[in-house]
């Protein structure tokens, strides 16, 4: 199963040493707003979504087992971002899963499918996260999972250096750390938000909150993030340089 990776240049201060192996980036600046071929490509994978369970509701497993092969990567992913741990996220998504096929009978379409899903999914690792003794170990070869995809971090590796190289483990442990030290609500905001990149709205409705609490909880969060990742901020000495 493929693992989205952690969005490394949107996670780290908004300004770095200018020896720094990685370019500035700033939590703030990334844009809450989808694209024209975005939201084409989100009302048709809608569309598909609502045929496929109209047939799951008569019964048709073939359109419930298509909705678990669409869907899971992406599932998988949020639900791994947030406990980082893959048996822990295997687990999750057969429950998570099991909770959809007993509860499709009774969805009526109020939200998307897709945003039903995602709560399902989202809150049960919160509850999940609420109750685990929190894991202190990470697992590098995770984390780095797919990170070649990234247009920046393919440029940047064109002038690879082991300086460099050292840097990006650094960094990947780091940004890991910094979000498992998050509570279970906070680290879901960002998942959604920052890694699976959805706006405001659809997270509130996904975790059954106001837009503002989203907003102050990623806030919050962004906050705590940038502390944690302060040590690649400049310092006043590499300034005046």
């Amino acid at each position: 199963m493929t693992v989205t990776p952690l969005p490394l240049l949107s996670l780290v201060p908004s300004s770095l040493p200018a020896h720094s192996a990685f370019p500035a980036a700033s939590l703030a600046g990334r844009k809450d707003a989808r694209t024209a071929s975005e939201v084409d490509e989100l009302e048709k994978s809608r569309c598909e979504d609502e045929a496929l369970v109209a047939r799951a509701q008569t019964g048709d497993s073939s359109a419930f087992d298509a909705l678990v092969t669409k869907h899971s990567p992406r599932l998988y992913a949020l639900v791994y971002n947030m406990t980082s741990n893959h048996d822990d996220t295997d687990d999750m998504l057969q429950d998570v899963w099991a909770k959809v096929y007993r509860g499709i009978g009774g969805f009526r379409g109020q939200s998307q499918f897709s945003t039903w899903l995602h709560s399902v999914a989202a809150n049960t690792t919160i509850n999940f996260l609420k109750k685990r003794v929190r894991r202190r170990t990470m697992n590098l070869d995770d984390l780095d999972s797919g990170i070649l995809q990234d247009k920046e971090f393919v440029e940047l590796q064109a002038n690879s250096t082991p300086v460099r190289d050292a840097d990006l483990g650094e960094m990947l442990k780091k940004i890991n750390e910094a979000i498992q030290q998050l509570t279970p609500v906070h680290r879901a905001v960002v998942t959604l938000f920052d890694i699976q990149g959805l706006p405001h709205a659809e997270i509130a409705k996904i975790l059954r909150i106001s837009e503002g609490t989203v907003r102050s909880r990623l806030f919050y969060a962004h906050q705590q993030l940038q502390t944690q990742l302060s040590e690649f901020a400049p310092t006043n000495q590499s300034i005046a340089k």
